[in-house]
């Protein structure tokens, strides 16, 4: 029903920036709060941003504080993440999800997302 589609990551220097989007059909946008998460090779999917249905409240792992930028614009249904003076730690994939559970409020946990995007690949290259 509710369908994320992330057009695709990328290759970049080290230092570099890269911006992620990932755009939402069906469902009611404007109700989800927005994460993205990512997952490096070998290791655990992690937080790296949310920000909440009306986009008051913003909240970013502290590896990227600083760093990234996590936005949305309703009236596309679309979340992005702007990602500044990348670091081959950064390298993963990257995957957005929406939290279905029309609050305000927002989650830094993958446990509470309800669907999943299918991930971009970022390679940050030194």
């Amino acid at each position: 029903q509710v369908q994320l589609v992330e057009p695709g990551g990328g290759l970049v220097q080290a230092g570099g920036s890269l911006r992620l989007s990932c755009s939402a059909s069906g469902g009611r946008f404007s109700n989800y709060a927005m994460g993205w998460f990512r997952q490096a090779p070998g290791k655990e999917r992690e937080f790296v941003a949310v920000i909440n249905r009306s986009g008051s409240i913003i909240r970013y792992a502290d590896s990227v504080k600083g760093r990234f930028t996590i936005s949305r614009e309703n009236a596309r249904t679309t979340v992005y993440l702007q990602m500044n003076s990348l670091k081959e730690e950064d390298t993963a994939v990257y995957y957005c999800a929406a939290d279905l559970r029309y609050s305000d409020g927002y989650s830094t946990e993958g446990i509470k997302y309800d669907v999943w995007g299918r991930g971009t690949q970022v390679t940050v290259s030194s």
